[in-house]
């Protein structure tokens, strides 16, 4: 092969090599819309009114299976991916026959982990989860409207997360199941971190994505 040939494949080659190293699982995920929570409290008033002329089902509350449970993130810098959690949160739904009526989460925040031990130490500290003053996160729906989507996807959530000191309005897609069991959620949306204040950039030559992929897996059962 001559080398003005040979030159400019290699080129390609090098350019979609790094294209690949540089894609993340982010990518391509719903984007959850976030509000500032006064901006939808009139509409919660008026939705809370008309539900309470409908007639009264069957209630049941139900308790967060924690074994059965997971509540993962996924952040990514330029150069890659790296995964997370936390391991201690607790919770309860409540249903109206065979639906959700609202449901809340509450996570202690310095249970996180992540794929690396000084990534988890990091993240601790006040540049991201800032885990000493703000001990816990709160995410709490009363809205399941549903809205059927792409994988699996049945209901669309609404409701507010109060995350490092800021409460906000968020509506996601996800996955709901209602049995005679419990129920389940299953959802993978993105967030933009400095809606919450959490605004570390990362290294110069390694800056940090503003979205994160929360995945969420959510099991209620009877107590």
């Amino acid at each position: 092969m001559a080398r003005t040939t040979f030159y400019p494949l290699l080129s390609l080659a090098l350019a979609a090599s790094l294209a690949g190293a540089c894609s993340s699982e982010i990518d391509g995920k719903p984007k959850a819309q976030v509000e500032d929570v006064k901006k939808v409290e009139a509409k919660a008033e008026t939705k809370a009114e008309a539900k309470a002329d409908a007639p009264a089902a069957a209630a049941r509350t139900l308790q967060l299976d924690k074994a059965g449970s997971s509540i993962g993130f996924v952040g990514a810098k330029l150069t890659g991916d790296h995964k997370g959690g936390f391991e201690d949160f607790e919770g309860e739904a409540k249903l109206a026959g065979d639906k959700l009526e609202s449901l809340r989460v509450t996570v202690k925040t310095p249970s996180v982990t992540s794929d690396a031990a000084d990534l988890t130490g990091h993240l601790k500290s006040p540049d991201f989860f800032d885990v000493e003053k703000f001990p816990t996160a709160v995410f709490s729906a009363n809205e399941f409207v549903p809205k059927a989507g792409d994988n699996g996807v049945t209901h669309e959530i609404g409701g507010e997360l109060e995350l490092h000191g800021e409460k906000k309005a968020i509506r996601f897609p996800a996955k709901v199941t209602v049995d005679a069991q419990g129920a389940q959620g299953q959802a993978e949306f993105t967030i933009n971190r400095k809606d919450f204040k959490i605004e570390y950039p990362g290294k110069p030559d390694d800056l940090i994505k503003d979205e994160v992929l929360l995945k969420l897996d959510l099991k209620f059962k009877a107590g």
